[in-house]
């Protein structure tokens, strides 16, 4: 079994915002992937469904951005799922509007959402997907990331979208390191395509 974790807020206000990027990778998933069944459990929407290499469990915590943690935590410990099949997809003001960046492990580079996983879990042993929404550009980060894209952004945000979607796909099929290798680049979600 395999774990995806997307991190946003709960609420429609959220939908569109920069934050609820994961979010809206794993309703991308939800469409893509076979017999897929959502519930509310663990203060999460979690939806069982299958793919590349077996079962796969999307998880979007329902517990506002900075608390995703304990519902993240509680649902792997149920499952029993190990680390290194965790994949936690969130927001990275950081990088530019359209990158994407998967990791083996790490900080939380900031995010509190994901500092928040790694506390709750005690450890920083699980993959992360990071997409672009930078730069900030002197901006308040919270603002920012509770804002919604500009008009002229959304087709590059729909591609971002799809490509993370391929990017976790790949993991499930062919590990990280391959996700890693053809996803992890210096160009834009358009550029990789």
């Amino acid at each position: 079994m395999h774990v995806v974790v997307g991190l946003g807020n709960p609420g429609k206000q959220y939908d569109q915002t920069r934050h609820n990027l994961g979010f809206r990778v794993c309703g991308e998933l939800r469409e893509r992937l076979p017999g897929g069944t959502s519930r509310e459990r663990f203060s999460s929407r979690v939806t069982e469904t299958g793919g590349p290499g077996g079962k796969v469990l999307l998880i979007e915590p329902q517990t506002y951005m900075n608390l995703s943690g304990r519902a993240v935590a509680e649902a792997i410990g149920f499952y029993k799922v190990p680390l290194p099949d965790v994949l936690v997809v969130c927001d990275d003001f950081n990088l530019a509007l359209g990158r994407l960046r998967l990791r083996r492990d790490g900080s939380h580079g900031g995010h509190n959402g994901l500092r928040n996983v790694i506390e709750c879990l005690g450890d920083d042993e699980f993959a992360r997907l990071r997409m672009g929404i930078g730069p900030l550009e002197g901006r308040d980060p919270v603002g920012f990331c509770l804002g919604t894209f500009r008009q002229e952004e959304l087709d590059e945000v729909d591609r971002m979208i799809r490509t993370a979607a391929d990017a976790v796909l790949c993991w499930l099929d062919a590990g990280l390191d391959a996700a890693m290798n053809r996803f992890n680049t210096t160009g834009t979600a358009r550029e990789t395509q």
